[in-house]
């Protein structure tokens, strides 16, 4: 049971793409793959209603445990759509009814695939774990065909979509949000740098694959926002035609993001080797994550009248309380120019403390913690690389 007060540490997900799933883990993990990649799709389908859905979950829908590969790797091949790539938001563990396995099947020629919600590029690397282990040549197969779906998706100028095919609406905007562009470039960047579970993958498509990496990294870059002639972080979207930053859903305005660009700096520390260029462009980011923590307040969640949104029932609220003893925290959104803490509604209309947002939406993640994990690791990565560049 939840305590009528408790300390919400994370208040958006701790890098929604690598937080497990709240299910009991088996204690033997050697004949397993990590499905840890999939948990934020399934939290969205068990969490949040959405009537669009090729199916929802059944109550006390079962789970296949995750040393059960064969199981969850067929699972996502039923749900890989005839174009390569995923639909987000649906549980990859799921122990499907005939019928829910019916509709997943008859949906195979939607052309509603994302790279939103951790999806797709998870799907293609769960799909290599699996062909490594069992051999079984379907699970090659598919995830080629994932690859190629995602090398088709990048725009000229090296940017990813949130939707691919291109929909009408603002995912046309090359996505760091949720870790959409950081996601595939990690898949490219295990391609290139030859980790087992992809030897399978020809010369060919490891050119292409070169190719498409180089051109996303620049895009990065260029995407990284210079703000009153200061490099600072990035935005949730930025325009793909001039890179600037772009609105995203109507409460998530243009901005200097502090949760989208954490794992963006974390994906550039990964480089070995870093350029002068991806030097100069992580330290900047660091730079900036340091001016912007915010210090001496956390946010509380409480318990309130429930009330349901339409798409869930909220049983609690959230706050900012002062805490002399609290770590650093950051909020997801910093005004362009001011850098001051933004909130929004959805009216678009900006705000300037969590108090004034409806209280629906004050279930959103307005705050983070997830750039204090780029300070704890970038001095190691400072003192490698810099003194390297000397």
């Amino acid at each position: 049971m939840m305590n009528k007060k408790r300390i919400v540490l994370a208040v958006s997900s701790v890098f929604f793409c690598f937080v497990s799933f709240a299910q009991a883990k088996p204690d033997n993990k050697e004949n397993q793959i990590d499905t840890n990649d999939f948990y934020n799709s399934a939290h969205h389908w068990y969490d949040i209603y959405e009537a669009k859905n090729v199916i929802n979950p059944e109550p006390n829908q079962p789970r296949y445990n995750p040393a059960q590969i064969k199981e969850i790797a067929d699972n996502v091949l039923l749900y890989q759509r005839d174009n390569g790539g995923w639909p987000k938001n649906y549980d990859m563990r799921a122990i499907l009814t005939a019928q829910q396995a019916d509709k997943v099947l008859k949906a195979k020629s939607a052309i509603h695939t994302t790279f939103d919600n951790c999806t797709t590029y998870s799907h293609i690397k769960y799909l290599a774990k699996a062909y490594e282990i069992t051999g079984a040549e379907k699970y090659k197969d598919a995830c080629l065909k994932g690859i190629d779906f995602t090398l088709s998706a990048q725009y000229p100028n090296g940017g990813w979509p949130q939707y691919f095919p291109l929909e009408s609406n603002y995912s046309t905007h090359i996505t760091f949000n949720d870790d959409a562009m950081t996601g595939v470039m990690g898949m490219l960047k295990d391609i290139l740098d030859k980790q087992s579970y992809y030897s399978f993958v020809d010369s060919a498509r490891r050119e292409k694959a070169k190719i498409a990496f180089d051109k996303g990294l620049s895009c990065i870059l260029k995407c990284q926002i210079n703000d009153n002639g200061t490099l600072t972080a990035w935005c949730q979207q930025h325009d793909e035609v001039n890179l600037a930053p772009a609105w995203a859903r109507a409460y998530e305005p243009p901005s200097i993001c502090g949760r989208e660009s954490a794992p963006v700096v974390l994906f550039l520390m990964s480089i070995d080797k870093p350029s002068k260029e991806v030097i100069k462009s992580v330290e900047a980011a660091v730079k900036w994550f340091e001016d912007s923590k915010i210090k001496g307040i956390r946010v509380e969640e409480f318990n309130a009248p429930e009330i349901n949104t339409g798409l869930r029932t909220l049983k609690t609220d959230r706050r900012v309380v002062e805490d002399k003893s609290a770590p650093p925290i950051w909020a997801r959104f910093y005004e362009l120019g001011t850098h001051k803490p933004l909130f929004a509604n959805r009216k678009s209309e900006l705000l300037y403390s969590m108090a004034e947002v409806d209280r629906e939406r004050r279930a959103y993640g307005w705050y983070t913690y997830e750039p204090q994990t780029v300070l704890d690791q970038y001095p190691a990565w400072q003192k490698k690389w810099t003194t390297a560049q000397k």
